[in-house]
């Protein structure tokens, strides 16, 4: 009974086998006409199109692109002025945490540990 088993799935493995080798051979078919199905004269002109089309849509974000924010959109870069520099101060002078003066002056936090580190304002470690 077991050997019936075991030739009933050596030849089911090679169906497997012969399927995925057919599918494989039909793919690449399909693949190498899709310029044709789209109207295109060659492939290369289809995959030229196709990046054209897809030049700035990444889903990733892409390399040099601001993260997006909740909500999707995308954070600008905060830009730290004097007046920004001052303001941490006053607001550290006035006992506020980290992250309450990075939520105030809309800024990030290693931009305000930064400024509290260039003022001389964080306590150096033991």
């Amino acid at each position: 009974m077991v050997t019936k088993q075991i030739k009933e799935l050596e030849n089911t493995k090679a169906k497997i086998v012969a399927l995925e080798k057919s599918i494989a051979k039909t793919l690449r078919k399909e693949l190498a006409s899709l310029h044709d199905k789209f109207g295109f004269p060659s492939l290369g002109d289809f995959v030229k199109a196709l990046k054209v089309a897809s030049a700035g849509s990444s889903r990733k974000g892409g390399r040099g692109r601001a993260p997006k924010a909740a909500g999707g959109k995308r954070r600008k870069r905060a830009v730290i002025t004097d007046a920004t520099r001052s303001d941490v101060k006053k607001l550290v002078e006035t006992g506020k945490t980290g992250s309450q003066i990075a939520k105030t002056l809309g800024i990030s936090l290693p931009s305000v540990q930064n400024i509290k580190k260039a003022q001389g304002l964080v306590k150096a470690r033991a």
